[in-house]
């Protein structure tokens, strides 16, 4: 009994905020025409104002993101030609980005770092676990089998890592950089800064419910390992 407790809080946890961010986007997503602007049209117009014209705007179908490789805003199809309170606010979340890369801010340049050191670790990891079977029935050494599949997980868990690190970094581009920006005059109304500040937390939170989905995963593995 207290082990299927244990599992059902881990599985909580994991899931919880994850299911916290979908839901405060959703949330505010309607009214779908409350503003007079789109997501993208306010980032660009947030952009030109602070003299960042080279930064472009696009669509993606990968999720809101800020690419620091390219200088580039992405925004999901809801948010590029939405005009909710969710896509104002998510647009000014990742216009916080650029506002970071442009000044320097370390912890974006670190992130920057870090994701492009461990990525090609992660697509190693992935192949490793992918032939450790293979290996293991060619040359019939568990023992080695085993240490590479240990090694593919903890390549696989530096997404986590990734995305953990990452927290202060998002924090920041929602609450000094975004914030600020939404609270100007024309941009908000008055009786949405409060609801702004809670999709501001979902934004910045969504890389944590993708963390422990990674941490999640990882266990998977693992757990087929040991059998």
């Amino acid at each position: 009994m207290i082990y299927l407790l244990l599992i059902g809080l881990v599985i909580a946890l994991v899931y919880a905020p994850a299911w916290w961010v979908r839901r405060i986007m959703r949330r505010y997503s309607h009214p779908a025409e409350r503003y007079p602007s789109t997501g993208a049209e306010l980032a660009r117009h947030l952009l030109d104002e602070r003299g960042l014209q080279a930064v472009p705007v696009e669509e993606t179908d990968r999720g809101d993101h800020y690419d620091p490789t390219t200088r580039t805003v992405r925004l999901a199809p809801e948010r590029f030609h939405g005009k909710s309170l969710t896509a104002i606010t998510v647009a000014a979340h990742e216009v916080g980005h650029a506002l970071q890369h442009a000044g320097g801010y370390t912890p974006l340049l670190w992130r920057t770092r870090l994701v492009q050191c461990l990525q090609p670790l992660e697509r190693l990891g992935a192949l490793v676990l992918l032939g450790a079977p293979l290996l293991a029935v060619v040359l019939r050494l568990p023992g080695i089998t085993l240490l590479l599949i240990l090694g593919g997980l903890m390549t696989l868990g530096a997404s986590t890592l990734v995305h953990m690190v990452t927290l202060p970094t998002e924090l920041d581009a929602s609450f000094a950089r975004a914030m600020p920006l939404l609270k100007r005059p024309g941009i908000l109304l008055a009786s949405d800064h409060c609801h702004a500040r809670r999709i501001l937390w979902a934004a910045a939170l969504t890389y944590v419910s993708v963390s422990l989905m990674s941490l999640l995963n990882v266990a998977r593995w693992w757990a087929l390992v040991r059998r």
